[in-house]
């Protein structure tokens, strides 16, 4: 089984968009076209979501990581911005301490691996849920207060979990993604020392993801605050993200 990637877009610079934990490349649909009217963009279905449900032995940041690389190689792509929300963020940091020359920058946005602190009990039942209300009521604890949820990020979770199989893999990767109630903590230090620009762009409510867990970071790590935001953060703060990935890629 291969891994799912749309790519669009032409451009100097390339791209690598990774979407969080029961997400699908959808999540980037508001983003993706304006960063593609000038670098090249690839937007991935992690392994054991959407078109890479299957991919084999999917489950861990290390699987995803690995197999993002092997396709870069496959591609021909030796140099890369990669941006990251949650899950895709610790995955997208992964791989800058497993090829650290690849990364030409890094924008992380709500990553999971910088603190021992994860919502995982709402993240449990959203990779349970089934029903249109399930998941409208994940997400309304996803977003932050003065947030709207999008119908189509209802709309593209159900039609995600809708495939046979999806939901079960949810479940088993959620069941894995702690111990003892923490999740794994990246070693901030190796992401510190990159030859590569690192941001965080992180929402002050955010309940997923505690926004505390900037605090104390190596000061070699960018951090851009956005108080009034949740944990949604391509959705919630578009126009922030497109911002700060125009920047980091110099376009």
């Amino acid at each position: 089984m291969s891994l799912f990637a749309r790519a669009e877009g032409n451009g100097a610079e390339t791209l690598v968009l990774l979407h969080g934990f029961g997400g699908t490349h959808h999540v980037w649909d508001d983003i993706a076209p304006v960063l593609a009217q000038s670098a090249a963009v690839l937007r991935y279905d992690l392994p054991g979501h959407g078109g890479s449900l299957d991919y084999p032995d999917a489950g861990t940041p290390k699987v995803a990581a690995q197999a993002i690389l092997a396709d870069l190689a496959e591609r021909g792509i030796t140099r890369a911005h990669f941006i990251g929300h949650s899950m895709g963020g610790a995955i997208a940091s992964l791989i800058a301490i497993l090829q650290p020359q690849i990364v030409a920058s890094l924008t992380l946005l709500s990553p999971g691996g910088f603190g021992p602190d994860i919502n995982h009990r709402l993240l449990t039942r959203y990779a349970a849920a089934r029903q249109r209300d399930q998941l409208e009521g994940c997400l309304e604890a996803m977003y932050g207060w003065y947030s709207v949820v999008p119908e189509n990020a209802v709309a593209d979770a159900l039609r995600a979990r809708a495939v046979p199989g999806q939901v079960e893999m949810l479940e088993r990767m959620a069941g894995g993604m702690v111990r003892d109630g923490k999740q794994g903590q990246l070693p901030l230090d190796r992401l510190a020392s990159l030859d590569a620009r690192v941001r965080l762009l992180w929402g002050g409510l955010d309940n997923v993801l505690p926004f505390r867990q900037t605090m104390g970071l190596p000061a070699q790590i960018e951090v851009h605050a956005l108080p009034d935001i949740g944990h949604m953060l391509p959705n919630e703060a578009r126009d922030e993200v497109i911002a700060l990935v125009r920047d980091a890629a110099g376009l």
